[in-house]
């Protein structure tokens, strides 16, 4: 019996036990999409998460202000004044690898309104050189400039929901909007296509409703809670040569003789949390991708029980194939093909149902999934690999019958 015979046979053995088969099947099937989906879901969190973080800029460093309680504030601002310009600047004598420092003021708008209605939306205050840091992309108009900054100009750029909260689909550069009690001209707007704020270190927000103006616009002609810190974050960029976490340590030595020992900032490292994201996803991936192995394991069960009671009831077909001279090799490929079939259609259904409810994930959860030819592969790969040898042990079992037994089994 040939390989063809053997597949043929198969078929004709499974679509005689339609039920039966369809039920062997379902393990193989739930393993297959199981392993597709959660890697997929795997893949996408990670693409998205290594996007964000990269976005941050792995040459940058950021000191950030920790958020606290009024009552709390009360006692550090005896010792400390919080995060600042000065420390950005200090950090930059003191370290020559600083090649930028770049101030990050966030202004809490309790009203943003324009003609065509109001919004709700992150105010921040930055330097001309945050799209330069950050590689932001503008869909229309231009970002802030030095001259802007140094004449704290009344300008803004703008997310492209905001746009649409605020002025329609009507033109907005030249258009006037109101941040709190201070007008603001829109200069630009923001590409749809970005998708992550950089202003809030880990906090990665969407552009789509951040306004950003000149930083010296924002701590000139906005009120701020004087116990709070003068600026929220200093982002400093690196000569391509300094390894960011050893200027990160060098840092916090720094600040922390400037704040007189009050642990009231955080210095995040982009690189650092790159490195520790794809560890995280690596292990995300191995623990889903075993969960989702059991499935596979159990189908494999399931197939070589359905084969064992396959052989029982066929006993007597086995004693009559060797009889009339079929060999013990031709009886064992008859019973792997047949395993290998179920395996093959429950695999490719898997294929199927992986593919689905990665789709169906990320349209309903609004979470990215990444199918990939190694998670399609992979997946049918092994579930072919255990229904074939989920299938061995029957078909050996099947080969190694006594013909004249076989023939007097009832």
């Amino acid at each position: 019996m040939n390989p063809l015979d053997a597949f043929k046979s198969a078929y004709g053995s499974l679509s005689s036990h339609r039920l039966r088969s369809i039920l062997s099947m379902l393990g193989m099937l739930f393993g297959v999409g199981a392993v597709i989906a959660m890697l997929a879901i795997g893949a996408g969190a990670e693409r998205q998460a290594m996007a964000m973080i990269e976005r941050l800029g792995l040459r940058n460093v950021l000191l950030k202000a920790k958020e606290f309680k009024k009552e709390e504030l009360d006692e550090m601002r005896k010792k400390s004044p919080g995060v600042s310009l000065r420390d950005g600047e200090a950090i930059a004598q003191a370290l020559p690898q600083v090649e930028l420092v770049a101030p990050v003021v966030k202004i809490e708008p309790y009203k943003v309104l324009a003609a065509g209605g109001s919004a709700e939306c992150q105010v921040y205050g930055v330097s001309f050189r945050q799209k330069e840091l950050f590689g932001m992309k503008l869909a229309e108009g231009r970002y802030i400039d030095a001259k802007d900054e140094k004449e704290s100009a009344q300008v803004c750029v703008i997310g492209q929901e905001a746009r649409k909260a605020l002025f329609g689909f009507g033109p907005v550069l030249g258009q006037d909007l109101k941040v709190n009690d201070v007008w603001l001209e829109v200069v630009g707007v923001f590409s749809a296509q970005q998708e992550g704020s950089f202003t809030q270190g880990v906090q990665v927000g969407s552009l789509a409703r951040e306004i950003d103006i000149p930083e010296t616009t924002a701590l000139r002609k906005f009120d701020r809670d004087p116990l709070k810190s003068p600026v929220d974050e200093v982002v400093l960029r690196l000569a391509k040569d300094a390894s960011p976490q050893k200027a990160a340590l060098a840092m916090r030595g720094l600040v922390e003789r400037l704040h007189g020992g009050v642990d009231d900032y955080e210095i995040i490292v982009p690189e650092a949390l790159l490195e520790q994201s794809r560890r995280t996803q690596r292990l995300f991936s191995i623990v889903m991708g075993c969960i989702a192995g059991i499935s596979l394991l159990v189908g494999g069960i399931g197939i070589m029980n359905i084969m064992l009671a396959s052989v029982l009831e066929r006993t007597r077909e086995i004693g009559i194939r060797l009889a009339v001279g079929a060999k013990g090799r031709d009886i064992a490929l008859q019973f792997v093909s047949e395993a290998a079939a179920i395996s093959l259609l429950g695999g490719l259904s898997g294929m199927v149902m992986g593919v689905a409810i990665a789709k169906i994930v990320a349209f309903y959860a609004e979470w990215p999934t990444v199918v990939t030819a190694f998670s399609v592969i992979l997946a049918f790969g092994v579930s072919l690999a255990v229904g074939v040898l989920s299938g061995l042990y029957p078909a050996m079992r099947a080969a190694k019958l006594d013909p004249i037994e076989a023939l007097r089994y009832e």
